[in-house]
């Protein structure tokens, strides 16, 4: 562009127009058509507008003083309005843009220019000073005249300078085909193999029959070998694959290869020392998800945060939160607890079950015949609670335990008993944005009987495990489940609205018989009372297939009680029906994984996998495990162990989805404040975190642009911007601590 001299531009002038701007002609199928009018701001910045900044023209850019303390990356921008995007045609959005000083974040989108604001597509660089040229393409979901290119630039701390040239939104252009390096072809988890148990891997190769494969250690040197059995088609992955079996060779050691084929596989351990490890940092995870307390940097260093939602400008709760409107006239505390996933969001129904998931592993380690209470035992977990004399796993579970009992509507009030579906904040927020930085009004949301429900599930089972260390909290836990339950069998049928899901997720789930169940289930194991056993036996979860190949989650928890009821001892008449059952549905999940040449107990129907599916391989996993638990049988302890390897690399993206364990893993799950990605001053996740995994839904415009048309295993992308299938939920992360725990303590 020509350098143009300076000239300052107001708000109004921009702003008009902005609004007198028309819409370029839609682009032909075969032709390439600007859509962006005067990207290079040659002598002008008509038709661009700008919100909360001063801008001006400086040497041809628009440059814009950002001011500081704004909260949200929309509070300061510049865009263009009134432009046209078809449906199915590729568009090419690039930009030059700088910073000054360096490291400031903007926020660069094609969307709706008005209400409600959808965003089609984004991208989110860190900039230099200097100026960097960014370019993607991307196709077009919708048809719209009202389209939009912004440049959002708010939250900083303090004042910045920004500027923007050539800006171009390029319509007709060929689709750009996004390739994953997928790294070897060799794949195999990249953490660590039992000294005694399986070790397989996965050759990716169009070679039709037997290939040589060579162990080596760290040295080079050549330690086992055999052949691959080729295995054909993978429908997972759309991949030739062979299977290699190295499990005969049990010497420890670290830093080996698996070699196949001309290539080369990341490296591994044989050992249990990575699983002792990933069994804490999966349930320190925690910790950083606390609302309502500061994160001590000493216990967690990088990770240290002011508290959030304390009442403390600019939060606006969680001391005192008021109802939706009409939902209720009260107020409540419920500060406390953990954020749910990448937002500042708290469910009851997802709280829950990743509390029974925590609170069973802890369970399993009393009764399971290889379980090791020790090793979450008080100091295990580093934090502000430890030396309390209570295992750590028990007080991190309090933290969200707490929280659940704040949520159930007090007594003299209408649906007194039952539980409010969530808290979050009115509207959506943007990334990044620190939990005590958030400006939104806080919102109760109305009661349902699947949050009370899992309200009495885990306040019951929490009353009997927290009995000796404090049976006063043991005590009032049960008092709110026997409340709860009572309210639920009042009120069967409250759901939640499909629709509620502004500035928080929606958890709908319109049937509670399994939550009835799990709660039944659990509220007998801590009393014994013949009410709760009555309800059990005549559910029909009691005996229906409920271990399907999408396991079991926050709106499919009959599972929680069947295995609860199969390993916890009690006097339920008919028990052995209900191990046998939890055997016969880990039967089902080993011929999966038999099936499956990546070793996995999880095959969707039609390979659509699901939204969060790397936790629901390991949640199949638990089934198996628990049948080892039930049986002592071998086939199921390594059924069990296998199928960790799936999230640790051994996957068709030779990616492990836990951060900070494998060569290549997970690093930019979605979050608001694990967002380095997005801005440097700010921590990644941490080690131990799990991302979401593979979703064939690929609900968010950045996985849009990038995964259309992907096969199964290959619809995940290791990006922040990608919410449906790299974010991070605490309930992924339990089904973590609770296999890599089983595993461990088969080492």
């Amino acid at each position: 562009m020509k350098r143009r001299s300076t000239a300052l531009l107001s708000l109004a002038a921009l702003l008009g127009a902005a609004l007198t701007a028309l819409p370029v002609a839609p682009a032909g199928a075969a032709d390439e058509v600007e859509q962006v009018r005067n990207g290079g701001f040659d002598g002008t910045a008509d038709p661009w507008w700008t919100s909360n900044v001063t801008a001006g023209l400086t040497d041809g850019r628009l440059c814009a003083d950002v001011p500081g303390g704004t909260a949200e990356r929309w509070d300061a921008a510049v865009g263009q309005n009134g432009l046209t995007l078809v449906k199915g045609t590729s568009y090419r959005f690039s930009f030059t843009a700088s910073g000054a000083p360096e490291g400031q974040v903007v926020r660069a989108i094609v969307g709706l220019a008005d209400a409600p604001y959808d965003t089609w597509y984004e991208v989110t660089p860190a900039l230099g000073e200097s100026g960097t040229t960014y370019s993607a393409t991307f196709t077009a979901p919708v048809d719209s005249t009202r389209a939009q290119v912004a440049f959002q630039v708010g939250g900083a701390a303090d004042p910045w300078r920004f500027c923007l040239d050539d800006v171009s939104l390029l319509g007709g252009v060929p689709p750009e085909v996004y390739e994953p390096d997928t790294g070897p072809r060799v794949r195999v988890n990249q953490v660590a193999y039992l000294p005694d148990g399986p070790k397989n891997a996965t050759l990716v190769t169009d070679a039709t029959t037997r290939l040589p494969w060579r162990l080596r250690d760290a040295a080079g040197r050549t330690v086992a070998h055999g052949w691959t059995v080729p295995r054909g088609l993978d429908v997972s992955s759309g991949q030739r694959v062979h299977s290699i079996d190295f499990g005969a060779h049990r010497a420890r050691g670290t830093g080996l290869t698996l070699v196949a084929d001309g290539e080369t596989s990341r490296p591994f351990d044989i050992g249990t020392a990575r699983y002792e490890r990933l069994r804490l940092d999966a349930a320190k995870y925690y910790y950083t998800q606390r609302s309502g307390t500061p994160i001590r940097d000493d216990l967690r260093p990088g990770y240290g945060r002011a508290a959030g939602h304390l009442g403390v400008a600019p939060n606006q709760g969680d001391t005192a939160v008021p109802c939706q409107p009409g939902v209720c006239d009260y107020t409540l505390d419920v500060s406390g607890g953990w954020y749910d996933a990448g937002d500042h969001g708290k469910y009851v129904v997802n709280g829950g079950i990743t509390t029974w998931e925590l609170l069973s592993t802890y369970e399993r380690s009393l009764h399971a015949r290889t379980g090791r209470p020790s090793r979450f035992g008080d100091g295990t977990l580093a934090l502000p609670e430890s030396g309390n004399r209570v295992p750590d796993l028990l007080d991190e579970a309090r933290w969200e335990l707490d929280f659940l009992l704040k949520m159930q509507v007090p007594a003299g009030q209408p649906l007194a008993g039952m539980a409010h579906h969530k808290v979050h904040d009115e509207q959506w927020t943007g990334l990044p944005l620190l939990p005590a930085a958030d400006p939104q009004k806080r919102e109760l949301h109305p009661p349902t009987t699947t949050a009370t429900l899992n309200l009495a599930a885990t306040a019951a089972q929490a009353a009997r495990l927290y009995r000796p260390y404090d049976k006063a909290f043991a005590q009032r836990a049960l008092n709110a489940a026997r409340m709860a339950w009572a309210a639920a069998l009042a009120h069967p049928h409250l759901y939640a609205d499909p629709a509620d899901g502004t500035g928080g997720g929606a958890y709908p789930d319109d049937d509670a018989t399994d939550e009835f169940y799990w709660a039944a289930a659990e509220l007998y194991l801590t009393t014994g009372e013949q009410r709760f056993a009555d309800h059990v036996l005549a559910s029909p979860a009691h005996t229906a297939d409920i271990f399907v190949p999408n396991g079991f989650d926050w709106s499919r928890t009959a599972a929680a009680g069947r295995l609860d009821l199969a390993l916890v001892p009690n006097g339920l008449p008919g028990r052995d029906a209900v191990r046998r059952s939890v055997v016969r549905g880990a039967d089902t999940y080993l011929a999966t994984l038999a099936a499956q040449p990546y070793g996995m107990p999880y095959a969707p129907a039609g390979n659509l996998y699901d939204w969060g599916s790397a936790h629901q391989v390991l949640n199949n996993a638990v089934v198996i495990a628990t049948a080892h638990d039930l049986t002592g049988a071998t086939k199921y302890r390594d059924g069990a162990v296998q199928s960790i390897d799936h999230v640790l690399g051994r996957n068709a993206l030779n990616i492990s989805y836990v951060t900070g364990y494998g060569e290549v893993a997970a690093r930019n799950q979605h979050s608001r404040w694990y967002a380095h990605q997005l801005d440097p001053a700010l921590p990644g996740p941490p080690a131990g975190t799990l991302a979401g995994g593979p979703n064939s839904s690929i609900q968010d415009p950045y996985a849009q642009s990038l995964l259309q048309g992907c096969v199964g295993q290959f619809c995940y992308i290791d990006d922040i911007q990608s919410w449906s299938t790299n974010e991070t939920a605490i309930n992924w992360n339990a089904a973590l601590v609770r296999l890599a725990s089983f595993v461990a303590d088969q080492g």
